[in-house]
């Protein structure tokens, strides 16, 4: 659903005023319980960090649930959450936000960090690591003591409301030289770690989120084990908890099992032709 807007009135450091477009946060709230599956003692350290009006670092492999957990945690808190994807391009101004001209007026647009601080939710930068540095600096002083967020181009200082939460996340195993978490910035944040769940739990999240039966689902299971044993020798991921669910999801719509696994897991996992025919061997030996 996107977000509702409104309209207001804002005023700048040298008193000229501008139209601003504002969203209503009742938009990003999560009215339906996520399905989410404990694996630690990441909700009970969550909370204890929100109380205390830490910011979150939520470490682990790509689709390993830790989105989830944050839209999890969202609706037990009841509080907006508005996630950004960070890439290569992601400046400041698409955080914080930025003038417009619409109509022949000059419109200012709130970003979506700045939305989550004045709806004092959630804002969740996902795989920080992928934004461009100077962009990530803008967090610093929302995920320190401080928790306030300068607007130069408005000349505002917003402070954060006790509701608001700053979370980010990544994955230790695509880090380089290039793409690497600052000390500067790690050390702000409460760091949680997440993994592939337990085969038990995995097994479970499986069958609830697919409807496939225990035998296939125990398939898949040893499917992954085998693919995520092959990480550093040809992949650098085995297959997740999340490729695991879209190959159930094709079998039970009527897909053949080979033909799914193909599709959502091997060659979702790589492009190298040797890995994807040695990945549907593993597949042709298990269905």
């Amino acid at each position: 659903m996107s977000p509702t807007t409104g309209v207001c009135r804002v005023e700048n450091a040298a008193n000229s005023t501008h139209t601003a477009l504002i969203h209503d946060p009742s938009t990003y709230v999560i009215e339906k319980e996520p399905y989410y599956v404990p694996v630690g003692n990441e909700i009970t350290l969550f909370e204890a960090a929100y109380a205390n009006h830490l910011p979150l670092l939520l470490k682990g492999p790509t689709g390993c649930g830790k989105t989830r957990f944050m839209e999890y945690m969202a609706w037990r808190l009841q509080r907006p959450m508005i996630t950004v994807s960070c890439h290569d391009d992601l400046t400041t101004s698409d955080l914080v936000g930025r003038y417009l001209v619409k109509q022949g007026e000059t419109v200012w647009v709130d970003g979506p960090l700045t939305r989550a601080v004045r709806a004092g939710g959630i804002c969740y930068l996902d795989e920080i690591v992928e934004a461009r540095k100077d962009t990530m600096v803008v967090i610093h002083p929302l995920a320190d003591d401080r928790r306030i967020m300068p607007i130069d181009k408005l000349g505002q200082l917003l402070e954060a409301p006790d509701s608001f939460c700053l979370a980010i996340s990544y994955n230790p195993g695509y880090q380089s030289v290039l793409k690497e978490l600052k000390q500067s910035t790690r050390q702000r944040f409460v760091a949680i770690e997440f993994d592939y769940p337990k085969p038990s739990l995995e097994r479970e999240i499986i069958i609830h989120e697919t409807g496939l039966d225990a035998a296939v689902t125990d398939k898949l299971l040893k499917l992954a084990e085998m693919t995520r044993n092959l990480k550093g020798n040809g992949l650098e991921e085995g297959a997740s908890t999340r490729l695991l669910v879209h190959a159930g999801k094709l079998i039970s719509k009527g897909i053949e099992p080979r033909v799914a696994c193909q599709g959502a897991i091997a060659l979702a996992l790589t492009d190298d032709g040797d890995m994807i025919a040695a990945i549907n061997e593993l597949i042709g030996a298990l269905f």
